[in-house]
């Protein structure tokens, strides 16, 4: 590997090589529209629940995209639609918060 001269503090690192991304691919599969989110934050700039709960969907994915346990937020999530309307890619959030739902049921 090339040094560059700086590092990742130990807790930054994401090993992407170990993470499992079966959520993830479950998800994309019901809901294909995943992969146009370009992580521009404007469904976390609105989300009514999100100041208090810390619930925001661009979290959510980039938390599925590296492996983590995102069932916590799902909860906090009011399916107002908010993020639908703002989404400038047009993803269909409140149905991909059901559809992560529903894969979480199942699990």
């Amino acid at each position: 590997m090339i040094d560059f001269g700086f590092g990742l503090a130990r807790s930054s690192a994401v090993e992407l090589d170990k993470v499992d991304l079966s959520l993830y691919k479950e998800l994309e599969r019901l809901e294909p529209g995943i992969r146009k989110c370009i992580a521009c934050g404007s469904c976390s700039a609105t989300c009514t629940a999100g100041p208090w709960s810390g619930m925001s969907v661009r979290k959510l994915i980039l938390n599925l995209q590296r492996g983590k346990d995102v069932s916590g937020m799902l909860s906090a999530c009011m399916l107002c639609g908010k993020c639908s309307i703002v989404c400038p890619r047009g993803i269909n959030t409140r149905q991909l918060i059901l559809s992560l739902c529903r894969i979480y049921d199942n699990k």
